[in-house]
């Protein structure tokens, strides 16, 4: 019986094999998008440097967020690495892109073009991972977290004493990017229009942000991306179905590092200066909880949850939301949003593991059930159907809600 027939009387029926939705998903999302966009388009015209950057950070974030979703979202491999692969992509950013040396500035430069060094940050960290991957893949669960972890460490070791390439402690300055003549750091009018850095900044990083997302989305439904689903719920049945698992957690790994390499170029790039410290732990625990708070397996998820991490303590302090302490002895605004913060990550993990895009489907699911005019088991059924969700911001059953049911 083909999966378009109606089933016999008295039989249950047919199992309907849908493909995952794409990045837009139903019309709702599209038009949701378009009007994302008319919002990013008002606040590149009138927003403002303060706005603009709060914006530019966040993409960057986002940007490494999906690479650490590819790894620990949609193969399930858990990793603390991500701000180690981050750091080897400015790093070789800057020695590639870099001014070359001077008596005023010993660090090593070439001086290359902005269309070298940048996929040339993505390919190093992807031949970097490559190299690190066989030994942290004999690895899984709480050990391959630790092995990644100690990639920080071992980073922040070699970063503070390669002096010609990292600056050593003190840091070292990284390369704008420029097309031509047109420079971002300070970039000349065009056809009569004087755009200021950041709004340069706003326009390169979407693009590049909207080609990491299309692709992931489009991995996640290729192939490749069910591989990795499959290694994610259960090593052993996919093993069992054909799965290269050494193969698939490997192709993981380094399209991760690529895309971290990339996002620690920009990163360097648009702040200019950076020290080894940067790239420290803290920097791969904020990646991980925007993770967990936006959603794993999701690119939605993976773009609200640096949002809320990266972009809500900076608008916190960027424009004093937060009353600032009147007494010597009082609370900064700085650490009250930092508090206000960390107890927001906490309540959120807490009543709803599924982060934002969980909260999202709840909320789209209440209201399906507010439009049904169905009741009692019509509404049930309806519910039960192998209609797929109307919205994109799907959140995939992952190992982690599975363990309950297997134990």
């Amino acid at each position: 019986m083909s999966a378009s027939s109606p089933p016999a009387t008295g039989t249950s029926a047919p199992v309907v094999t849908r493909s995952p939705r794409g990045l837009l998903g139903s019309s709702r999302n599209r038009a949701l998008l378009i009007a994302g966009l008319i919002i990013l388009g008002l606040v590149f015209l009138f927003g403002g440097d303060e706005w603009l950057t709060v914006i530019d950070v966040t993409m960057i974030a986002a940007i490494a967020t999906l690479g650490l979703n590819v790894l620990s979202g949609y193969a399930g491999q858990i990793s603390l690495g991500i701000s180690f692969f981050m750091a080897i992509g400015a790093y070789t950013a800057a020695w590639l892109g870099g001014t070359l040396p001077s008596r005023f500035n010993p660090t090593v430069g070439l001086g290359l073009s902005f269309f070298i060094w940048l996929p040339a940050a993505g390919i190093v960290a992807a031949l970097i991972g490559a190299l690190v991957g066989p030994t942290a893949l004999r690895l899984k669960g709480f050990y391959l977290s630790i092995v990644t972890l100690a990639l920080v460490f071992i980073g922040q070791y070699l970063f503070t004493n390669a002096g010609k390439i990292t600056g050593g402690p003190q840091g070292r300055s990284f390369p704008a990017p420029a097309i031509g003549d047109f420079s971002f750091a300070s970039p000349t009018p065009i056809l009569g229009i004087q755009l200021t850095s950041n709004q340069c900044y706003f326009v390169l990083l979407l693009v590049i942000l909207a080609l990491v997302a299309i692709f992931v989305a489009n991995l996640a439904r290729s192939r490749v991306g069910r591989a990795f689903a499959a290694v994610r719920d259960n090593e052993v049945g996919a093993e069992i179905i054909g799965v290269n698992l050494f193969t698939t957690k490997m192709g993981a790994f380094i399209l991760s590092s690529f895309i971290a390499g990339i996002a620690g170029a920009l990163y360097g790039a648009y702040f200019a200066y950076a020290e080894p410290n940067s790239w420290g732990l803290a920097l791969a625990i904020q990646f991980v909880a925007a993770l967990l708070i936006g959603g794993v397996a999701s690119v939605w998820g993976s773009i609200l949850g640096a949002a809320f991490v990266f972009a809500l303590p900076q608008a916190l302090e960027t424009f004093s939301i937060l009353p600032q302490s009147a007494g010597a002895g009082g609370m900064s605004s700085g650490n009250l949003s930092a508090i206000i913060y960390g107890l927001l990550i906490i309540v959120f993990l807490l009543f709803e593991p599924a982060g934002i895009i969980g909260l999202i489907r709840r909320i789209q699911m209440a209201m399906r059930r507010l439009d049904d005019p169905r009741k009692g088991g019509d509404t049930l059924q309806s519910t039960m159907s192998a209609e797929p969700p109307e919205s994109s911001f799907d959140v995939d059953r992952t190992t982690l809600s599975r363990q309950s049911d297997a134990y």
